[in-house]
């Protein structure tokens, strides 16, 4: 007789009860690859997942921090300052004037013309109006001005090609500072600029310092935001305009600056690390201040104000 392990009829005894079961091809499966392991901050309980998604956060909340700020009015403090921006029709919403200041030809003509405007002339407590400036040095008056309102670059080009002389823009490569973007603001103005242009992302926009420094000419002169600056430069190159980087390392000096006459763009580059590598490449020149030997480098608004003097006396001389 045949024994337990014997198969009869195809089919197999087993000491087991019940049918047999098999993988149902499980173990097969489970040999197959998984695939690549995920980015540390790619896994969902990973320490550098939480530090990834901490600093995106914290981006967002800049980002939404940056946005309300520039919806939000600002302040222009300080009696020159003021008095500078009702005269340049600077279009403010109120004069705050600290109770119990001492009266001069500023105060009294900044409220005389705020009141002529239609601004409303609030007194307010001095520790309130610290507290408004945030501590700056208001001397005893604040104007509110609403966000500023940037031209498009496409706006500053057809300004100076229809000023009936020659174009001049000043471009700003990544000046953080609003004191030197409402100083080189104010330098533009001086010499006979069209126009300023400053990038979107990583650079000053016109604050409350920016106007203060300006000292109102940032209404009297258009002042654009460029998405691209490197993009915007090359488009006013094909509009005819000429390019120049103000660089330390550069081919010329501004004595030696012969562009100065033709249809113009002056490029300044940042604080800290001059232009950039794709401003300087679309520059068709650059050009540095010839200074004595040991001096470090000027100052940006310095730097274009002298640069832009320089384009102004060519220009009358010609």
């Amino acid at each position: 007789m045949a024994g337990n392990d014997r198969r009869r009829g195809g089919l197999r005894k087993s000491n087991k009860k019940g049918m047999v079961v098999g993988s149902g091809g499980q173990r097969r499966r489970g040999l197959r690859g998984k695939g690549p392991t995920p980015r540390a901050q790619d896994r969902v309980s990973h320490p550098a997942k939480r530090r990834a998604d901490a600093k995106t956060n914290a981006e967002h909340q800049r980002a939404k921090r940056k946005a309300q700020q520039e919806t939000q009015p600002e302040l222009v403090a300080g009696r020159n300052p003021v008095v500078e921006c009702i005269r340049a029709d600077v279009p403010a919403t109120g004069l705050y004037v600290a109770q119990g200041i001492d009266i001069d030809d500023r105060v009294t003509e900044a409220v005389r013309e705020a009141k002529a405007r239609g601004i409303s002339v609030l007194d307010v407590p001095r520790i309130e109006l610290d507290r408004m400036t945030n501590n700056a040095v208001h001397q005893g008056l604040a104007l509110q001005v609403p966000p500023f309102e940037y031209a498009h670059p496409d706006d500053v080009l057809t300004a100076a090609q229809d000023s009936g002389i020659t174009p001049l823009i000043v471009a700003l490569d990544g000046v953080t500072d609003p004191r030197n973007l409402g100083a080189v603001i104010r330098s533009a103005a001086a010499f006979g600029a069209h126009g300023v242009i400053v990038p979107q992302r990583r650079a000053a926009g016109i604050t409350a310092v920016a106007w203060r420094t300006s000292a109102g000419t940032a209404a009297k002169l258009p002042v654009a935001k460029a998405v691209n600056l490197t993009r915007t430069l090359r488009d006013l190159k094909s509009a005819g305009l000429m390019v120049v980087g103000l660089d330390a390392d550069a081919d010329i000096n501004s004595d030696e600056l012969e562009l100065a006459t033709e249809p113009l763009v002056v490029v300044v580059g940042s604080e800290g690390r001059g232009l950039s590598r794709l401003v300087r490449e679309t520059c068709d020149q650059t050009v540095s201040i010839p200074m004595a030997t040991g001096v470090e480098s000027l100052n940006a608004s310095v730097a274009a104000g002298v640069v832009l003097a320089e384009v102004a006396r060519r220009r009358r001389t010609r």
